[in-house]
């Protein structure tokens, strides 16, 4: 029996075809209409419905390439159930090269949002209803915030051989943390209605980190894999297995002044350890940041001007911390030259 085509914003996508289909979002006060840009792929058989979205962060970038990459990918060529891939959802944001809406509003603050609300709760209603609702299964793509960098990782709640810890365990980040839902978030509102959802976090704002997008793109593949979506074996070797982080605490700035790094993201420390030193631009007043706990540098800084009390180094604390050590490594080994053919 054939598959019923899959319809999205009134538009029909037939079993076997692949559309782009733009969803009206705003007017600007240009009069220039603005859409989220979507595109569809409609398996002949039976599957899953997997939405992998970015810039719901509007200066998150990292995502949309990944989004690039995955639809170019020759493997979803013969794929099972239905792919809804949103490279931008913050067209706000993307337009302007900033994280939030023209009202200052976080739209990842905004779900389950509301037709009547203010833009960010118009804008996440309409993602909502229009899209994130068909899915089965979610991946959100995102980065560090401006001047901050992270180690990939995937951030999910986790509960024993649930559907989510299949799809984090396939995706093959190196850390894994389980992270508790923040309200007014896709992830809240996506797991809250069952609907299994992974974030995966690498890299600058701003910026394209291939060593964040590279492993973006393969993770995507494997979940679509372990979930049934593709065929055939993965043509790299898996990374070492991810380690679950079973917490994480930030390292702060104890004075204000220009921040010297001591370590580098992914660095193994440990509890007391020297992370960096802040000192004013003459160097008389000089304050040491030290690590809190023993464990993994995910996350750090990339502005050299520091405020007292500022977040400068993201810290994950594991209990095997040797074998997330091995997972760091072992994803530094994996990154390649980026190949076309791989893609």
């Amino acid at each position: 029996m054939a598959r019923v085509p899959f319809e999205l914003a009134g538009e029909k996508v037939f079993p076997g075809q692949r559309q782009q289909i733009d969803v009206p979002v705003a007017r600007l006060y240009t009069h220039t209409p603005l859409h989220i840009p979507v595109e569809v792929v409609h398996g002949r058989k039976e599957g899953p419905t997997m939405l992998v979205c970015g810039g719901i962060h509007g200066d998150e970038i990292n995502g949309v390439e990944i989004v690039r990459r995955v639809l170019r990918s020759k493997a979803i060529n013969s794929l099972r159930g239905t792919l809804i891939a949103v490279p931008v959802v913050n067209v706000f944001g993307f337009l302007q090269q900033t994280r939030y809406l023209p009202d200052r509003r976080d739209l990842n603050r905004c779900f389950p949002g509301s037709g009547a609300g203010s833009l960010g709760g118009r804008i996440a209603a309409l993602f909502r209803q229009e899209i994130v609702d068909h899915a089965t299964h979610i991946i959100d793509l995102h980065t560090g915030a401006i001047h901050r960098t992270n180690l990939p990782q995937i951030r999910a709640q986790l509960s024993p051989e649930s559907e989510t810890e299949r799809m984090a365990d396939a995706f093959g980040a190196p850390v894994i943390l389980n992270a508790e839902l923040r309200e007014g978030s896709l992830r809240h509102y996506a797991q809250n209605r069952g609907i299994p959802v992974l974030t995966y976090e690498a890299g600058e704002a701003l910026r394209f980190d291939e060593w964040a997008i590279a492993p973006g793109v393969r993770g995507v593949l494997r979940v679509m894999r372990r979930l049934g979506m593709l065929t055939g074996e993965q043509r790299r070797r898996r990374p070492a297995p991810a380690e679950l982080a079973n917490g994480s605490s930030w390292a702060r700035a104890p004075i204000d002044g220009i921040l010297r790094p001591q370590v580098r993201l992914g660095a193994r420390v440990a509890k007391g350890a020297l992370l960096g030193k802040v000192a004013d631009p003459f160097g008389n007043d000089e304050g040491e940041i030290r690590a809190v706990a023993d464990g993994i540098v995910i996350g750090m800084s990339r502005l050299p001007l520091a405020n007292e009390g500022e977040a400068l180094f993201h810290i994950a604390r594991f209990d095997a911390i040797e074998e997330a050590e091995t997972a760091v490594e072992s994803l530094s080994s994996s990154l390649e030259p980026p190949s076309d053919s791989f893609y």
